[in-house]
């Protein structure tokens, strides 16, 4: 059930969180993140994936990054998975995702510009 908004300030930060999220999801970046999000990839927790990523991008005050969806990349066995693709068009697929693993892509990939060659199925 949402929220009870009660106050003009509640109205206003439940829509700039609105902002923010749809700004997430739109327009070209340097970064573009996708989860793969096939029946495969959501029975593997694909969905939790995205929700905590969203999050984490949100927390880090990431303004680079667009984050997508698409169906299945067709490596089951390393699901959940997300490909992230940088400026210079080199793209990064990490697999087999979890909470921990997303939290430290974001501070270390997307962040920092290293990518963590130990969670890559392919790059």
């Amino acid at each position: 059930m949402a929220e009870k908004i009660t106050s003009p300030e509640a109205l206003k930060a439940v829509r700039e969180k609105a902002r923010s999220e749809i700004e997430l999801r739109s327009g070209a970046k340097e970064i573009r993140i996708t989860v793969h999000m096939g029946t495969c990839g959501i029975a593997a927790g694909a969905r939790d994936v995205l929700g905590f990523l969203s999050d984490e991008l949100g927390k880090a005050s990431v303004s680079n990054v667009t984050l997508r969806q698409s169906g299945c990349a067709g490596l089951c066995d390393d699901e959940p998975m997300m490909t992230l693709s940088d400026k210079a068009g080199q793209e990064y697929v990490y697999g087999r995702l979890d909470k921990a693993k997303v939290a430290q892509i974001v501070r270390d990939h997307v962040r920092g510009g290293k990518p963590i060659g130990e969670y890559l199925v392919k790059a």
